[in-house]
Parts: C-alpha cells; sequence; structure tokens
C-alpha cells in the first residue's frame, strides 16, 4: 500500500534536475563560445598568411 502525505523526494528530485540542466546549458554555451572563438582565431590566421604575400610583392 502506498504511504500517505507528501511525496518524500520531490523537492530533492525537482532541485536535482534543476541543477544538472543548469550544468548541461553551461556545458553547451562553453562549447559553443570555443567553436565561435576558434573559428575566429583561423580566420584571422588565414587573413594574416594572406597579408605579407600582398607586401611582399609591393616592397620589390
Amino acid at each position: 500500500m502506498p504511504k500517505k502525505g507528501k511525496a518524500k523526494n520531490t523537492v530533492n528530485k525537482a532541485k536535482h534536475t534543476r541543477l544538472m540542466k543548469q550544468k548541461e546549458n553551461k556545458l553547451r554555451t562553453e562549447k559553443q563560445r570555443n567553436k565561435e572563438r576558434l573559428k575566429a582565431i583561423i580566420k584571422k590566421a588565414n587573413e594574416a598568411k594572406e597579408q605579407p604575400k600582398d607586401d611582399s610583392t609591393t616592397n620589390h
């Protein structure tokens, strides 16, 4: 027979679920930021590679 009254662990389960969702969202956003940061670095490096070629031809 089920117990009468309030369910025992609902508050803790709700808190745990909320905290786990926060953790997942934090990891997801960090991963996204990291991707964007790496893309920016790669783009900047590619632009830097192209510029010296143009400068070296004008100096001669």
